[in-house]
């Protein structure tokens, strides 16, 4: 089915957290899985003009058919997740992993770009909020460190040992550098990393492009409300 939504689904009585397989780090989330699913229209859309370039027209449609679903135990509503596609598993194509290492690398040019507009990174308009992982990050700078911190840390879980670099664009191509000096690598062999989470390539690569988004939505909406759209880039293409 042409624009066809392949969703992943993670969910528990506190939220639900629901991936676009096909459209490797677009994500929804949201109370109820109809409060979640209604979203996608938006994010579809400003998924592909980011990636493509191309705004779609408002007569596409994007039906969504639920491909795999998880029950989880985690914080879902906070965007805890550890869920592994079937998608994610087995071998991948030359062509497949190059498509995705240009959004991976995309990403991190975009959150650059994005970050880099922001005339005062130390400023916050939020109040401070714990959860599963600490403090959330509130400012700009917050956002930008939190965001590349984890790039050791998703390498790590399919046993590829990187120091971080300050820079998210240094350190990401630094990262995909040592990921395709694995041997085989795009045989995209399953691990089991920490506290009993699968990992494969394919799932760390998807997981940078979301884990980008994520931030860099806060980060967006933030540096708006501070300064206004003349002032900060919108590379992402993100609606308010």
């Amino acid at each position: 089915m042409e624009n066809e939504i392949l969703a992943v689904i993670e969910y528990n009585d506190a939220g639900c957290l629901i991936y676009a397989q096909n459209y490797p780090g677009a994500f929804v989330r949201g109370a109820t899985q109809a409060e979640a699913l209604a979203k996608f229209d938006g994010e579809i859309r400003s998924y592909l003009h980011w990636a493509n370039g191309e705004k779609p027209s408002y007569a596409q449609e994007f039906p969504v058919t639920i491909v795999q679903e998880k029950k989880s135990e985690l914080q879902v509503c906070d965007a805890d997740s550890d869920v592994l596609f079937a998608s994610e598993c087995g071998p991948m194509t030359r062509e497949e992993y190059d498509s995705l290492r240009y959004l991976v690398l995309k990403s991190a040019q975009d959150f650059q770009c994005l970050y880099s507009s922001v005339p005062n990174p130390d400023i916050s308009l939020h109040a401070p909020r714990k959860t599963f992982y600490g403090l959330v990050p509130r400012t700009p700078r917050e956002m930008y460190e939190h965001t590349n911190s984890v790039t050791n840390y998703y390498c790590g879980e399919i046993d590829v040992a990187i120091p971080n670099l300050k820079n998210i664009v240094h350190n990401r191509m630094h990262a995909l550098s040592e990921l395709e000096g694995v041997e085989g690598f795009l045989d995209n062999a399953v691990h089991e990393g920490s506290f009993d989470e699968s990992w494969t390539l394919k799932k760390v690569l998807r997981r940078f492009i979301w884990h980008d988004r994520i931030h860099a939505k806060a980060m967006y909406r933030t540096a708006v409300a501070l300064w206004g759209k003349v002032i900060i880039e919108n590379p992402f293409c993100f609606e308010l």
